[in-house]
């Protein structure tokens, strides 16, 4: 098959070159060619006619229907065999979706995948592993590592896209996965793969051909050094879910949370535990993230947070220490810049001050933060490690603070006090918004409207 015509097209201007220049000869910007394959000439079609501004070519114009005419039926899903990542996917695997998934190398993406293949296989549905990165030899040798000695997942060692085109065409399964994207590279263009132009054309023709035949594919990719996907941002655009893997090598848990789902919420997460007989699902999560004291320790308080549809009981540790003449303000999996922000907020609307100290927070597990629904429990644990007093057994909070002092209402707070009562919890303070109706079972709440009213509850339970 001959090859296509190639052009470098700059992204800032969208001037063209028949090579590759450094320097963009439209605009004079730098580094912004990117090869793209030529389109076939039009021989005159679908020009804008100067009078009428109709297109005077070949195409038909198409049937259109009201969104009131069109069945609003729900996306089939079938179960993985993996409870955590049926979660995060919305339920499982939909038909022609398009999964992205990307984390840090060694962290689990390939081994979670094999097992995830096996599942389906094993459920009666055909599937493929094309690997670009490692031999037939080596996938095999890690599903034996894996228990997966019979596995009778079908796997092709391929980088060219053509071939495997060809392939998934011939087998015809219903999930493919292709690990990984950026070893793949098309024949129709010159450029090395992994480049942008390649990733770019690669993805899109794969994904043309699930949403064409019906066909799951699940591509792996790589991330860059800050922990983003590598390649063009329009990669995330292309596919229909984006995961991320998350958590530490050392570590033997691991995060994976949906950054983009069309087929189900944003955010959700799934948890693992590596073992030696690859990924594990984590049942109970709040487990992970929550310290094993025998007694309450001072600068410790538990918050109920929310992972997309999931909340979790996470530890805030603080400690306030003797600073010197610039004291530090350090977070671990929460934003620094908010905590400078509380800080403030403590010393303005509570009295107290932190000004001359040290303040260290960290959230236990290695887990991120980002909802402002921290923002009390984060005060109280700095408050209780100030003054050397515990919190009591038994107790959470959670709650967004205002510059002005007061305590605004967290999402879906019901849910998260059931989750509190349902592992043991006892006292909670809350915003006043979010005081149930019904009293909880097991649970005294204590609703607050602004922050020196929290200080002043948790001080009468000392």
């Amino acid at each position: 098959m001959a090859k296509d015509k190639t052009l470098y097209t700059c992204t800032e201007c969208g001037a063209t070159s028949p090579r590759w220049l450094g320097k963009c000869p439209g605009c004079g910007a730098w580094n912004t060619l990117l090869e793209t394959v030529a389109e076939a000439s039009g021989g005159g079609k679908n020009r804008m006619s100067a009078a009428g501004g109709q297109y005077a070519g070949l195409a038909q114009a198409q049937a259109v229907m009201p969104l009131a005419a069109i069945e609003a039926t729900d996306v089939a899903r079938t179960p993985s065999g993996i409870e955590e990542l049926d979660r995060v996917l919305g339920g499982g695997v939909v038909e022609g979706g398009v999964v992205l998934i990307g984390g840090d190398p060694g962290i689990g993406k390939s081994t979670l995948l094999l097992q995830a293949m096996d599942a389906l296989h094993r459920v009666g549905l055909p599937t493929l592993y094309v690997t670009g990165e490692e031999s037939g030899a080596q996938v095999a040798l890690r599903s034996r590592r894996l228990g997966l000695e019979a596995s009778q997942v079908n796997v092709l060692a391929e980088i060219q896209l053509e071939k495997i085109l060809a392939t998934v065409e011939a087998t015809q399964p219903a999930v493919c996965v292709i690990d990984s994207i950026q070893t793949i590279y098309s024949d129709q263009l010159t450029s090395a793969p992994g480049s942008v132009a390649q990733v770019r054309e690669c993805a899109a023709h794969l994904t043309r051909m699930a949403k064409a035949t019906g066909i799951a594919v699940i591509l792996v990719g790589h991330v860059t050094k800050e922990g983003a996907l590598a390649g063009p941002r329009v990669l995330e655009h292309m596919v229909d879910t984006v995961l991320y893997f998350e958590g530490d090598t050392h570590s033997s848990y691991r995060l994976v949370r949906a950054i983009k789902n069309r087929f189900g919420a944003v955010n959700e997460i799934g948890v693992f535990a590596m073992t030696e007989r690859g990924l594990r699902g984590v049942s109970n999560p709040s487990a992970i993230f929550l310290s094993q004291h025998s007694e309450p320790v001072p600068g410790a308080c538990v918050l109920v947070t929310l992972e997309g549809t999931r909340p979790l009981l996470v530890e805030i540790q603080a400690l306030v220490d003797g600073g010197g003449p610039s004291p530090r303000r350090l977070s671990v999996g929460l934003e620094r810049d908010r905590l400078a922000m509380l800080l403030a907020v403590l010393h303005r609307h509570a009295g107290v001050a932190c000004a001359d100290q040290d303040v260290f927070v960290n959230a236990v597990g290695g887990v991120r933060i980002s909802e402002p629904a921290a923002d009390l429990a984060v005060m109280l644990a700095i408050t209780s490690s100030l003054r050397g007093r515990a919190l009591p057994k038994g107790f959470i909070a959670f709650g967004e603070v205002g510059l002005a002092g007061e305590v605004r209402p967290a999402p879906r707070g019901q849910e998260r006090l059931k989750e509190a009562a349902k592992l043991g919890f006892t006292v909670a303070v809350v915003p006043k918004a979010n005081a149930p109706k019904k009293p909880i079972e097991g649970l005294t709440i204590h609703a607050v409207e602004r922050v020196d009213e929290a200080m002043n509850v948790v001080r009468g339970m000392g």
